[in-house]
């Protein structure tokens, strides 16, 4: 029996925030790969995507249950094109948009002990490759991947739901 293409666009527009927002707190939390701000720039749309697929799912049986799958698979897209301007700067291709340096954030107590021991996380500098593509570049492909699967799914027939 065949999957229903809008369930399909549903569960992808689901699946791939929640894997990829999962994959950088992992990388953040077990790997000590502390983000920079671009990298949370990344994170805020696929929260949103996230929030909209749950919606969607619940919402799946009347008519804006298409639409917020379409607006998570937009979220998805501006996810991955702030991956492709990331990347962009870690190569050195073009220039951030700001003085890109963060650290994973102050937790209470001596304010100016948390800023001395927090790391400089420079978004010019990948933390990790793979193959020569960084954590921003595989954001990029995987989320705008995601991203043309559920509009082509929203476009196939039988989606109408």
């Amino acid at each position: 029996m065949a999957r229903d293409p809008l369930a399909t666009a549903r569960l992808i527009a689901l699946a791939a925030p929640a894997l990829l927002l999962g994959g950088a707190l992992l990388s953040q939390y077990v790997g000590g790969l502390y983000p920079c701000e671009m990298c949370y720039w990344q994170r805020w749309p696929h929260a949103a995507a996230i929030a909209l697929a749950i919606l969607a799912i619940l919402l799946r049986r009347s008519a804006a249950g298409r639409a917020l799958t379409a607006l998570a698979a937009v979220a998805i897209l501006v996810s991955g094109a702030i991956g492709i301007f990331h990347a962009g700067v870690e190569y050195h291709w073009w220039q951030g948009l700001t003085q890109c340096s963060t650290g994973p954030g102050a937790g209470g107590g001596d304010v100016l002990a948390n800023i001395w021991a927090t790391p400089l996380i420079r978004c010019d500098q990948a933390q990790w490759t793979l193959g020569g593509i960084s954590l921003a570049g595989y954001n990029a492909l995987f989320s705008i991947g995601a991203a043309i699967a559920i509009f082509l799914l929203l476009g196939r027939r039988g989606a109408a739901r």
